[in-house]
C-alpha cells in the first residue's frame, strides 16, 4: 500500500469574479522511505499541491489518500489527527514562536497532544541534539541564525515521529553550504526513519539528490525526470 497518493487532485481559487486554477489535475504516489523532489518556478502550484498532501487545503477535484484512507472523505476529527500526528511540515519561513526557546518550540506539537511537559521537553532536546543544536536548547529564534532556525523547524516536524515529511522550499532562504546541511538532515530523516519525503524547490541540485524528481508547470506535473 502506498504511503501517500494523489488521484486527479486539483485546486481552484476564486479571486473576485475570476476562478484561478493553481493545480489542474495531479496524480502521484510515494512509498515509505522514499523521497520526491518537485521543482518549478514560483506560481507553478507546488505549495498548493503540498498543502493538499498535508491536509491543509481541500482539493476542488480528485482526492488525496494516506495509507489508503481518503483525507477529504474522512471525518474532520480524523483529518485533525492526520495533520497532528501523521505528517510533519518544514516551510521556507520557519514559523517559530519568538517568545519560546528552541526546546519549547520543538515540544509544542507534543504539548498540543497533551504529552507531559517533562517527556515532551526530553524528546525535543533529543531531536535538537540530533540536528546539531544540543548547545542551543534555551536560545530563542532571534538568537539563532537562519540555518539554525530551519534546524529547529525540522526537529519540530520530526518530534511526533510522522510517517510523511513535507518540505516547502526548505533551503530557499539559506546560503549554499547551510542549505546542503539542511538537505542532508532531511534525507537522513527519510532514510533512517522510513518516512516519505516530498520537497518542493527551485533548486534542481537539491531535487536531484532525492529518489525521484519531477517538474511542475502551470499546475501540472510533467513526466518524472530519471536520475543520471
Amino acid at each position: 500500500m502506498s504511503l501517500i497518493e494523489a488521484v486527479g487532485a486539483g485546486r481552484d481559487f476564486i479571486l473576485g469574479q475570476n476562478i484561478v486554477t493553481a493545480v489542474r489535475k495531479v496524480s502521484l504516489t510515494l512509498e515509505p522511505g522514499h523521497s520526491l523532489g518537485i521543482v518549478g518556478v514560483s506560481g507553478a502550484g507546488k505549495s498548493t499541491l503540498l498543502h493538499m498532501l498535508g491536509g491543509l487545503e481541500k482539493p476542488s477535484r480528485g482526492d488525496i489518500y494516506y495509507q489508503g484512507e481518503s483525507l477529504y472523505a474522512a471525518s474532520a476529527a480524523w483529518l485533525d489527527q492526520y495533520r497532528l500526528k501523521a505528517v510533519g511540515f518544514v516551510f521556507q519561513f520557519h514559523y517559530l514562536i519568538e517568545e519560546l526557546d528552541a526546546v519549547e518550540n520543538v515540544a509544542l506539537p507534543l504539548r498540543i497532544q497533551r504529552v507531559a511537559n517533562k517527556s515532551a521537553r526530553e524528546r525535543a532536546a533529543q531531536l535538537l541534539a540530533e540536528v546539531g543544536l544540543g548547545d542551543r536548547l534555551q536560545h530563542r529564534p532571534a538568537q539563532l541564525s537562519g540555518g539554525e532556525q530551519q534546524r529547529v523547524s525540522l526537529a519540530r516536524a520530526l518530534v511526533h515521529n510522522p510517517g510523511l515529511l513535507l518540505a516547502d522550499e526548505p533551503t530557499g532562504n539559506l546560503d549554499a553550504a547551510t542549505g546542503e546541511a539542511v538537505a542532508d538532515l532531511l534525507l537522513a530523516a527519510c532514510r533512517t526513519r522510513n518516512m516519505g519525503l516530498v520537497v518542493t524547490t527551485h533548486n534542481r541540485q537539491l531535487a536531484a539528490r532525492l529518489d525521484a524528481q519531477c517538474e511542475m508547470r502551470d499546475g501540472l506535473i510533467l513526466t518524472p525526470e530519471p536520475h543520471p
